[in-house]
């Protein structure tokens, strides 16, 4: 079959939708022929879906969906409007099956698949859901079947759970479906994954809803050869797409090693999302050698009955611990807090605020106010009353974007965490101007600083371009 694949994330700075990548692959080793149209390096995003339909004629048409909002109580920014006017805009010329799939579609499949009138949904990994429909398209088969496939019968809906696939199928990425050299120039960095899955217990967090709690891991070589692949496309600043690279903490040392034996570990950098806690110097350093130039970790708070009521497994002891590495090693290291969440009070948030400026990381990235998400541990507490939904902001089972702010902190959450900051230029908040924004989109001084040639996660970005007396050019060496 000949089908379309639809990137509809608008964010930028842009990200390469590496689902798409991989997904592009296992379609064309299944026989399909494949073509992307991304809307997100379109600049004229409406018109661009119509002028290639109208010139082409597909088998099917498949759109990805990666984030239902930008997560920022802050903002309030949701995308799902937009999903229902792509899928509107692909049915004005194209009267074949419309496939929706992504993380964000994941999260809440039924409902927009209602919402946005699509034909059918895959929840969770596409690369062997994706072909499997397609395949029981083409020979007008049953889809019934199909992992992860919901779907409409007239007026009824029906679900197939979640797909989980097979990374040993991803040895071969070329990573040639997106055109990733485009998406470095104006992204700045390039993701790749390791393993899918997160066996954490955190109470809010939505990646074991998307992508299963069981941990699968990618073997370490192929993951360096995808990397040895896009570098040859002149890419050298990476990002993983892991929820945690150093969980399990040998698979993470295993890739590492993987990346130096390579030759690679002098020629990239690239940078980690990573739990506080299992974190040492040995895989600090093994991750230096093969070439990591930073660490965001998410410590989410430094109170210790907070991270307990969090469901984090890492305490003061483990946040400290893991600044004091990266210090040492010279790996520039970002705390993420997540602020606001179920007994949060004035006293827990100094707590925290004052472990990291004792810790002294390189950034902490602030959010104040919790994402509720459908699935999550979090969700289903304040559906049964064991967390006040008092400090509810939205409609919990609705589409749109609801968040969860502890009533104990008053009717001024934000004024009180900037007091207790106290002007420490090492905090980002997701709001407010210049280099001290961590609402990443449509963040004009990140967006400027990309094009004028800053590489990295945007965070460091965002830290070079503070610490720096001199232009952009040279706050972009690492």
């Amino acid at each position: 079959m000949k089908i379309l694949l639809v990137n509809t994330n608008r964010i930028q700075p842009p990200i390469a939708p590496i689902a798409l990548d991989y997904i592009g692959g296992s379609l064309e080793r299944s026989g399909h022929t494949v073509k992307l149209l991304d809307l997100c390096l379109s600049d004229d995003r409406q018109g661009e879906v119509g002028r290639l339909l109208a010139a082409e004629t597909f088998d099917a048409v498949a759109l990805t969906f990666r984030n239902t909002d930008d997560c920022y109580f802050a903002s309030g920014a949701s995308f799902v409007e937009i999903l229902r006017g792509d899928v509107a805009a692909v049915r004005e010329y194209h009267g074949g099956p419309v496939i929706v799939g992504g993380g964000g579609f994941s999260l809440m499949p039924e409902s927009l698949l209602r919402f946005t009138g699509a034909d059918y949904g895959i929840v969770g990994d596409g690369e062997d859901a994706l072909p499997a429909l397609l395949d029981r398209l083409e020979k007008d088969l049953p889809v019934s079947d199909v992992a992860g496939l919901v779907w409409r019968d007239g007026e009824d809906r029906h679900s197939n759970g979640r797909a989980s696939a097979s990374l040993d199928d991803l040895s071969g990425a070329s990573r040639s479906t997106v055109d990733n050299r485009t998406y470095f120039r104006r992204g700045g960095q390039i993701g790749f994954e390791t393993k899918r899955g997160c066996p954490g217990r955190c109470i809010y967090c939505a990646d074991p809803v998307i992508k299963g709690k069981a941990v699968r891991l990618r073997p370490p070589r192929p993951v360096a050869g995808e990397l040895r692949n896009l570098l040859a496309m002149g890419i050298d600043h990476f990002h993983t797409c892991d929820s945690e690279f150093n969980l399990p903490p040998d698979h993470a040392a295993a890739v590492c090693a993987a990346i130096v034996d390579a030759g690679l570990g002098e020629r990239i950098r690239w940078y980690a999302y990573a739990a506080p806690f299992p974190f040492d110097r040995r895989l600090g350093d093994a991750m230096l050698r093969a070439g990591c130039a930073g660490i965001n970790f998410g410590v989410d708070s430094g109170s210790e009955a907070q991270l307990k009521r969090l469901g984090r497994s890492h305490d003061r002891r483990h946040i400290l611990e893991a600044a004091r590495i990266c210090r040492d090693l010279g790996i520039a290291v970002m705390f993420d807090l997540l602020l606001g969440g179920p007994g949060e009070t004035i006293e827990t948030l100094r707590e925290t605020v004052e472990l990291m400026k004792n810790a002294s990381p390189d950034r902490v990235g602030v959010s104040l106010g919790v994402r509720v998400y459908p699935g999550t541990p979090l969700h289903r507490h304040l559906a049964a009353g064991s967390i006040d939904p008092a400090g509810l902001r939205g409609n919990p089972d609705g589409l749109f974007p609801v968040f969860f702010m502890s009533p104990d902190l008053g009717e001024h959450p934000f004024d009180e965490v900037r007091e207790l900051i106290g002007g420490d230029g090492r905090f980002l908040m997701p709001s407010g101007g210049d280099e001290q924004n961590y609402n990443y989109n449509d963040n004009r001084v990140l967006q400027e600083a990309i094009e004028a040639g800053c590489r990295g996660a945007y965070w460091d970005i965002l830290r070079r371009l503070a610490t720096a007396s001199a232009p952009y050019p040279r706050c972009c060496a690492p």
